[in-house]
């Protein structure tokens, strides 16, 4: 499943890289506000892990807020993305979320998961090491497909089941099968509280932008939410 994950991924590098911070109105208008809205009031000097980072948008914000930043993604193409975008203003490594993280324990004041983890099959290792490498009342928030979104996706509609989705994006003129795995809200949820208190649940809106520059997309997102944004913090 790696492979196919990793096979998308470099067919969506140059997507990714030079048309979705301009031209995607789900990220530029809908999850991205809702993400910024969330981090902490200060981040200058604050060590940031951008776990799952893409083409690197999340890590070059956090670079000018100030904060110390590395930068992961389990996609070489992604990592070679986010150098040109960053250079060496942020530390970024090729590696996967499912495994142990090359980190030292209680290192990060702050971890960003933008539309990542419905890629990882089993959140228990991932979150556990997220567990680790986070300071006490340090931060983790993660943005993920909304299950509402996803069950219509599903061939089975087994609400209850973790699923494995095969979805198919277009980009660019290709067509392009993206696989992720489908949760119901409660694993969501209680996969979360096994190792954070959840500080906040946010089903985002497209904001009024979106609704003058894209009606089309603020008019669907209005009446059917697509991400889920939960904001959590380690126990003491």
């Amino acid at each position: 499943m790696k492979d196919i994950i990793r096979k998308a991924y470099k067919e969506l590098t140059d997507d990714y890289e030079h048309n979705v911070d301009t031209q995607s109105a789900y990220n530029i208008f809908y999850e991205r506000p809702a993400m910024t809205n969330l981090f902490p009031n200060d981040l200058n000097n604050k060590k940031v892990l951008d776990a799952g980072c893409a083409a690197g948008w999340y890590t070059e914000q956090f670079i000018k807020l100030g904060a110390d930043v590395v930068a992961v993604d389990m996609s070489p193409e992604m990592v070679e993305a986010t150098i040109r975008r960053v250079g060496d203003k942020a530390e970024v490594l090729c590696c996967d979320l499912d495994g142990k993280l090359p980190f030292a324990d209680e290192s990060f004041d702050l971890i960003i998961s933008s539309l990542v983890l419905h890629y990882v099959q089993d959140w228990k290792q991932t979150f556990a090491e997220f567990q680790r490498i986070l300071k006490p009342k340090g931060s983790f928030i993660y943005s993920i497909h909304h299950p509402m979104m996803d069950i219509n996706l599903s061939k089975e509609k087994e609400y209850f089941t973790t699923e494995l989705i095969i979805d198919t994006w277009k980009r660019q003129g290709k067509l392009i099968k993206v696989p992720f795995y489908r949760r119901p809200l409660q694993t969501i949820l209680n996969e979360t509280l096994s190792n954070f208190s959840i500080e906040k649940i946010l089903e985002p809106q497209p904001t009024e932008e979106c609704k003058e520059k894209a009606p089309e997309s603020y008019e669907k997102l209005m009446k059917n939410p697509h991400f889920l944004i939960i904001k959590a913090e380690k126990r003491k």
